[in-house]
């Protein structure tokens, strides 16, 4: 995921040095690696705050690493524009950080609605990754499970990076009369559970998961086990459906790096290029960027890129974005046939 922000970053950047620069002047990416570990992350975001030649940030990718950088860029002022934090949390309060797609207080709502309403589910086993990212979107998906009569049991945590075995975990829905499988974490973890659940369990049961799963590395590592898997993003390129800008994305991201682009490279392109529109307007001051995103709250007033609308409401949240469920088949992505009508 790392590798198609930094891919799709990139790419906007080159576009704009080959048209010239911004005045005249090419503009320098500077990549960090903040390992998707919390200590790391927020020392990487003192290095940058630090470093006076840089006038934004696009980044962190995980919840907890956005939010455990957020303290010093918000110190130091310089923005902090995320492409895929989703953690309700992550711009509350914090004048400098900003994203470009939904809050999880949408996602998991989103994901219980689809669960009852679009595929016909009474009871569902929820398995969630302990972090930000996970433990806040199972919170929003049981609150509105509650609401709508959705039954859910007790979720099942786990520790990304450190659950090793699975089995013990998913042993606990069987016999238990669920209609399904929701997932809250990141592809790796989501992967073992859907070996666990198919090739020791034999169980059909379909899996839902939030945009974590997003990534060709999810069908990659859980192979078959993957297949019917279904999966919220933020974005998801279909023949069908896509825009001329997301058509040519496409293709030439796949040409230049020899790769499908997922959501995140989409996300991460965006970003990127909003903020380099913004420092053509305004400049290379951290204050005039960061007032100039803020001042984008209408669509009118909106960056229209591949993924759509972006524009920011006060907290710095993206209130034009909304979810599409992808399904995978036959081993690739690709936008569901059921979709949550609204």
């Amino acid at each position: 995921v790392g590798k198609q922000l930094e891919n799709a970053a990139r790419m906007k950047i080159e576009e704009i040095n080959a048209a010239g620069g911004i005045d005249g002047k090419k503009v320098e990416m500077v990549v960090f690696d903040d390992k998707s570990d919390n200590g790391e992350a927020a020392s990487v975001a003192r290095q940058i705050a630090a470093d006076d030649s840089i006038s934004i940030v696009i980044g962190h990718f995980n919840s907890r690493c956005t939010i455990a950088g957020r303290d010093e860029y918000n110190r130091k002022g310089i923005v902090e524009f995320t492409p895929a934090s989703t953690n309700s949390t992550v711009c509350k309060g914090f004048e400098w950080t900003f994203r470009n797609l939904y809050r999880d207080d949408y996602q998991g709502p989103f994901l219980a609605r689809y669960a009852k309403n679009a595929l016909g589910w009474k009871k569902v086993a929820i398995f969630f990754d302990n972090d930000d990212y996970g433990g806040g979107l199972k919170d929003s998906i049981v609150e509105e499970a509650k609401k709508i009569g959705l039954e859910t049991g007790e979720p099942i945590a786990y520790e990304s990076g450190k659950t090793n075995d699975f089995k013990p975990l998913v042993e606990q829905i069987r016999d238990k009369g669920c209609d399904g499988v929701i997932v809250s974490g990141l592809y790796n973890e989501a992967a073992l559970i859907a070996k666990v659940l198919r090739n020791d369990l034999h169980s059909d049961l379909v899996i839902l998961g939030g945009d974590g799963l997003f990534d060709p590395a999810y069908v990659t590592l859980a192979e078959k086990a993957a297949e019917g898997t279904l999966i919220t993003t933020p974005f998801v390129f279909s023949a069908a459906n896509d825009s001329p800008e997301a058509k040519s994305f496409y293709e030439t991201y796949k040409k230049k790096y020899e790769k499908e682009p997922g959501a995140w490279a989409a996300l991460s392109y965006d970003a990127v290029g909003m903020a380099l529109d913004a420092i053509k307007e305004v400049g290379a001051d951290r204050r005039k960027i960061k007032d100039w995103l803020a001042g984008r709250t209408t669509a009118e007033k909106g960056y229209k890129g591949v993924t759509g609308l972006t524009y920011f409401d006060a907290e710095g949240d993206c209130p034009s974005k909304g979810a599409t469920v992808a399904v995978v088949k036959d081993g690739k992505l690709d936008r569901a046939q059921k979709q949550l009508q609204p």
